[in-house]
């Protein structure tokens, strides 16, 4: 089951640590990538299809995304799983990030294809998160906001699943 909203803030508020905006200070790169690599295959197992995997992410904050294509699931637009380098945590979207709204989202993504993918990501120990809080403005600890100028603050979304 994805964290509910309070969990959700909860969680990024532990997570946003100061100085590391990249990864965090016990970030295992060869074992999250390891995990990545799992989860793209059982997801191409899933829905049976071959996924658009970016696994060749640098300067982010987010180890790689996963795009399920719209024929593969009942959906109405492809799926676009993106795996955070911070807790496990993983953002689960219709379309490309930011392209649908919460009561869109319901309408146009079956609960049915999004609770498959949730139980195949719970089984790796990946924590999805719902996207649409994430787009709130950035309001942590980190200094992260620093790389941003005054006129465009980053959002939580850029915090832990976008590039820096």
């Amino acid at each position: 089951m994805p964290l509910d909203e309070q969990q959700t803030w909860a969680l990024l508020r532990e997570l946003d640590e100061p100085g590391h905006w990249e990864v965090p200070h016990d970030f295992d790169g060869p074992a999250a990538r390891a995990r990545f690599e799992r989860l793209a295959e059982r997801l191409e197992r899933l829905f049976d299809c071959s996924c658009e995997v970016d696994r060749h992410v640098q300067d982010a904050s987010h180890l790689g995304r996963i795009v399920i294509p719209a024929d593969a699931t009942a959906a109405l637009d492809q799926v676009t799983v993106t795996v955070s380098n911070f807790g496990g945590l993983v953002a689960v979207t219709l379309g490309n990030p930011g392209s649908y709204d919460e009561d869109e989202e319901r309408e146009f993504f079956p609960a049915s294809v999004r609770r498959r993918l949730e139980d195949e990501l719970e089984a790796l120990g990946y924590l999805p998160v719902s996207e649409h809080p994430l787009w709130t403005k950035y309001t942590g600890i980190s200094g992260f906001d620093a790389l941003y100028p005054p006129d465009r603050p980053p959002s939580w979304w850029d915090r832990f699943f976008d590039y820096l």
